[in-house]
């Protein structure tokens, strides 16, 4: 094998991802695991440079590190996580979370073993003009040949984003909030109530000046 330095960068940027991956997961401080993904989303746009990806190397930076992660980790800064709580039914779950763990990776593995990524099916590296758009191009084949494989990780990150909501939510008393199904309720002649209320009338007496009422 050629150890040329294109090829020591991406050893070294791939176990660099590999090893924060797995310290997101394993560390024990929230803050941290979010600092540790920080550092695989940008050793993975690293990666995509390497690849001669630029727009999605500046998309991961730009989006996910400066916008996504940053917003992550002032909320998890500002959140009040009870982690003895978190931790106390993960026994009780991990064979469940197994089975999901398997289906995903079964799922994953019937993609990836699919026609869309077969070595006969992928284009052959060709050189590519000056004024190439890889943004474009990646678009073009997105919406094309990949239309499938895109629909799915979006239904994945739809359900990741529900589960991330339902696992977040908490009930505290004494706090004021706004019920949707009432509100959808209300109707329009409920909105104002007119009350008739009788005029009532007060006898005033007249105080000559200088005087005041005893």
């Amino acid at each position: 094998m050629d150890f040329t330095f294109t090829s020591v960068c991406f050893y070294l940027f791939a176990a660099i991802t590999v090893f924060a991956g797995l310290c997101v997961i394993t560390t024990r401080n929230p803050v941290h695991a979010v600092l540790y993904l920080v550092l695989a989303f940008f050793t993975t746009g690293m990666i995509w440079m390497l690849m001669q990806a630029e727009f999605l190397a500046i998309a991961i930076v730009l989006i996910y590190i400066g916008a996504v992660m940053v917003l992550f980790l002032f909320v998890v800064m500002m959140l009040d996580i009870n982690i003895e709580r978190v931790r106390e039914g993960f026994w009780r779950y991990l064979p469940l979370g197994l089975i999901v763990a398997l289906v995903m990776a079964a799922e994953m593995a019937l993609v990836l073993n699919g026609k869309y990524f077969r070595a006969e099916n992928m284009p052959s590296p060709v050189s590519l003009p000056a004024q190439f758009s890889n943004t474009k191009m990646l678009a073009t084949l997105i919406f094309t040949n990949y239309a499938y494989p895109f629909e799915l990780a979006s239904l994945l990150l739809l359900v990741a984003m529900i589960a991330a909501v339902m696992l977040t939510l908490r009930h505290r008393k004494g706090v004021r909030y706004m019920e949707p199904s009432e509100q959808i309720a209300v109707r329009a002649e409920d909105r104002m109530v007119v009350h008739s209320i009788p005029a009532q009338t007060k006898d005033f007496v007249e105080t000559p000046a200088g005087e005041t009422d005893k």
